[in-house]
């Protein structure tokens, strides 16, 4: 399998190859520069690659929730890309990436992500480590005020900008039911690639016009007029 993923939804700007088991990423964060980074680093692991973009199976991308510059940015690269070659497309949830990442690395079993949505506000997702070692989506993926988060049961690890944020409130919230967290830990490319080929294999790739950005949220912050 050959497959190129990225990721742009929040601070950190990664991109991933997959080319028959072996990965290697580009990994950098800088706000507000995803757009003169995301080409280059997908070019630079095609060129060393010494494969062309047409030899890929499919294109992946942290389709969110997170900064909406960040999605739009990530989804426009892909489906360029899928539409100038042919290629099928796999989005995958960047809450669901970011708790890959602690259950893959760090062999934890239940994670909830949660990432800054601002206007006190986070995107929250529960997710459980599935037969394969993937996370698995535990009920719906919000948008919501920290405090009024639904709870479930057992014992979770968090996972994303949102603890940083609002670390006293989720404290709180979850007591006991808390093991530990990760309020720096980003979302890197080289785990959409692991969710991103897993659903290649089940065939729930989509098509570049299907391949759409998650927002959560449907009011954008606008600054007011000075008029």
């Amino acid at each position: 399998m050959k497959l190129l993923a990225i990721e742009t939804a929040t601070e950190a700007c990664s991109a991933s190859l997959l080319i028959d088991g072996a990965i290697v990423n580009r990994y950098e964060v800088a706000p507000r520069r995803h757009t003169q980074l995301i080409l280059p680093m997908c070019e630079a692991l095609i060129a060393e690659a010494g494969i062309v973009l047409s030899q890929l199976d499919a294109v992946a991308f942290g389709c969110g929730p997170g900064s909406f510059t960040g999605v739009r940015i990530a989804a426009g690269v892909v489906q360029g890309i899928a539409f100038a070659w042919d290629l099928p497309v796999l989005p995958v949830s960047t809450l669901a990436a970011l708790a890959q990442e602690i259950i893959e690395v760090e062999k934890k079993p239940k994670v909830l992500a949660a990432i800054d949505a601002r206007m006190n506000e986070v995107y929250w997702g529960y997710y459980c480590r599935d037969s394969q070692g993937l996370a698995s989506l535990d009920g719906a993926e919000g948008v919501g005020k920290p405090a009024e988060l639904p709870l479930r049961s057992g014992s979770w690890f968090g996972v994303g900008s949102g603890w940083q944020a609002y670390s006293e409130v989720f404290g709180q919230k979850f007591g006991k039911a808390l093991v530990g967290n990760d309020e720096t830990l980003l979302p890197k490319a080289r785990f959409v690639i692991s969710l991103a080929s897993a659903m290649y294999e089940r065939g729930e790739a989509t098509t570049a016009e299907r391949a759409l950005p998650v927002y959560l949220r449907d009011d954008i912050v606008r600054k007011p007029s000075s008029s």
